[in-house]
């Protein structure tokens, strides 16, 4: 089957496709879609987020649609940077902005977690479902791969910069969530048609 993700961030799509495509299921972006769409994220929580996007997507597609919206909710921080951890700094200036207001946090106190909400969308209806990543705040930026706040969030012994794509995917917050969408379409649409 094939599903519409509600964005073209390639770094998304990427994590859908390793995650969904080998269960049968394939995944386009919006613009792959002809949806040329940027809704506001005016949503007060991250379901309301995903909501939004999936919804405007949908619209325009009329076929089944994905959105997600996640961000970093830190301790410490009082859950911030939260729903708003995209527009946190400008881009690539994420972990030097969080790093300089956790610097005199203890080691003990920087609890921090990923959390992403799938919002799922089709003639039927639509859906939520979220998943968390705990870990917590590092002291300095490691690692090379992965995107946003990857290099300062260590999960176990590594930051999640420091993993390979398939490592990050088996404990990620969006690897979880997406996992969950597979088991929701396999009842949704059924076995067959989750396998085409």
């Amino acid at each position: 089957m094939r599903v519409v993700m509600a964005t073209n961030n390639q770094n998304k799509l990427r994590e859908a496709q390793e995650i969904l495509s080998p269960l049968g299921i394939e995944v386009i972006s919006q613009w792959e879609a002809g949806a040329d769409t940027d809704p506001e994220e005016n949503g007060a929580t991250f379901a309301d987020n995903a909501y939004i996007k999936a919804r405007a997507v949908y619209d325009i597609v009329h076929c089944p649609v994905i959105a997600d919206d996640s961000g970093l909710c830190v301790e410490a921080l009082g859950g911030a940077p939260g729903v708003h951890s995209a527009r946190y700094a400008p881009k690539g200036q994420e972990c030097q902005k969080l790093l300089a207001a956790m610097q005199d946090v203890p080691a003990e106190k920087r609890g921090a977690y990923f959390r992403c909400t799938i919002c799922y969308m089709d003639e039927n209806g639509s859906g939520t479902l979220s998943a968390d990543c705990k870990g917590r705040i590092d002291f300095s930026a490691r690692g090379g791969n992965g995107f946003g706040y990857d290099p300062v969030f260590e999960y176990g012994e590594k930051t999640l910069a420091e993993m390979t794509s398939e490592e990050k995917n088996q404990i990620s917050h969006r690897g979880a969530a997406l996992r969950q969408l597979y088991a929701v379409f396999r009842e949704r649409y059924g076995e067959a048609d989750a396998d085409k």
